[in-house]
C-alpha cells in the first residue's frame, strides 16, 4: 500500500467531535528525542475512523532505531483508547515510505529551527 509522502493527514469515514479528539491525544504525544508532538511531527501516516469509533493508525518512527520502537504504539494505542467515543483503537507500525523532514510543515521547521 503506497502512503501519501507529505504532511497531509488522512482521515476518513468519522464524526469532526471524534477526529479532533483522537488528534488532539496524539498531540500530546511527543517524540523523547525531538521537542515536538507525534502528529505534528508527520509521524501518524493514515488515521481512519469508522461511525462506530472504531480507529485504525498507520504511523511510523523518525528511524527503524529509535529506542521507543517497541513502546511508542502501544503508547500511542492506549492513550488514543482514552478519548471520549473512541471503541477500539489498532495501531500499525510502518517503516515504508521512511519518514523524512519534509513530512513537517513549515511551523514545525520553524520551531524547530529548520527554516
Amino acid at each position: 500500500m503506497t502512503m501519501p509522502q507529505n504532511n497531509t493527514h488522512q482521515t476518513v469515514d468519522c464524526s469532526e467531535p471524534l477526529r479532533d479528539a483522537v488528534i488532539a491525544v496524539l498531540r500530546g504525544i511527543h517524540d523523547p528525542e525531538i521537542p515536538v508532538n507525534i502528529y505534528d511531527l508527520g509521524l501518524i501516516y493514515r488515521l481512519d475512523i469508522d461511525d462506530d469509533g472504531n480507529v485504525a493508525i498507520q504511523m511510523t518512527l523518525t528511524t527503524p532505531a529509535c529506542p521507543v520502537a517497541e513502546s511508542m504504539p502501544c503508547q500511542v494505542e492506549c492513550a488514543v483508547r482514552e478519548a471520549p467515543g473512541v471503541r477500539s483503537v489498532r495501531v500499525e507500525l510502518v517503516w515504508d515510505p521512511p519518514w523524512t523532514r519534509d513530512r513537517l510543515d513549515d511551523f514545525t521547521r520553524l520551531e524547530l529551527g529548520l527554516l
